[in-house]
């Protein structure tokens, strides 16, 4: 039986209960492959898909998101907007602002963003991965289809690891219930993403700026293949991309196939 029981889910959403068709799984592949299906089968926006377990779960640049049901919260939300996919420019960094705004709202404290699309957790050993966000738009006749994934480390995860990673519950007095996790972050979504229908990012960018761990920062841009670029974190542009001043002068990065590294 799955870790998230639907009825007790609908309690804690309240009002905006009705804006969201959940369906919660034991497993799948990925929550994301599994709702880009049933998209193309004429789901409705605000369709949610949550799995304890992901066969085969993605991550940015192809790589795998690795994750425990008791550990996580694995989910995918979809979202319809009208228009063409050019209108969602910086989409990615408007969801990290919602992510954060909800744990800040169940008490989180240190949660910070880093660009485009991870959200970290400050710790004493320094900044670790604590969330990680994927999207993936497609568009037809009736506008574009964003297929949000998001995965949360609710415990810090076990083993070893590439990169270091946290848990929310070190971010909390309590541990975190996920139940009031997942709606915490439905709600503030909800809200976020009908703004940024109308909007667009422009009106998130101070926001998202204010919370950037490396705002100001000297980093390292790091693409395949490519020679690492050094410079310093300026801002974020109108469109999501990221300002880096540089020897050369101020260099616009787009591509969400990079890494950031403190210099």
């Amino acid at each position: 039986m799955p870790l998230i029981d639907l009825p007790l889910l609908k309690e804690r959403l309240g009002p905006l209960a009705g804006r969201f068709d959940v369906d919660a799984l034991d497993d799948c592949d990925s929550t994301s492959s599994e709702l880009m299906r049933r998209a193309d089968r004429g789901a409705p926006s605000g369709t949610v898909v949550v799995a304890d377990r992901q066969s085969a779960g993605r991550g940015r640049r192809g790589r795998s998101w690795l994750s425990t049901p008791e550990s996580s919260l694995t989910f995918s939300l979809l979202w319809r907007f009208g228009g063409s996919a050019t209108r969602l420019a910086g989409l990615s960094l408007a969801v990290g602002v919602g992510l954060v705004r909800a744990l800040e709202s169940l008490g989180a404290r240190g949660v910070r963003l880093k660009w485009p699309n991870d959200v970290l957790l400050e710790t004493a050993a320094g900044h670790a991965k604590l969330a990680g966000i994927l999207i993936e738009l497609s568009s037809d006749r009736r506008g574009t289809q964003a297929v949000i994934g998001i995965g949360l480390n609710l415990a810090p995860p076990a083993g070893e690891l590439d990169a270091p990673a946290a848990g929310l519950s070190q971010a909390l007095a309590a541990a975190p219930e996920r139940h009031a996790v997942l709606a915490a972050v439905l709600r503030e979504l909800a809200a976020l993403l009908d703004g940024f229908a109308v909007d667009g990012f422009a009106g998130l960018k101070s926001e998202w700026q204010s919370r950037h761990a490396w705002q100001g920062a000297a980093v390292q841009i790091l693409g395949d293949g490519e020679a690492p670029r050094a410079g310093t974190c300026l801002a974020v542009d109108d469109d999501g991309a990221l300002l880096l001043d540089t020897p050369a002068g101020i260099e616009r990065v787009f591509s969400g196939d990079v890494s950031l590294r403190r210099a």
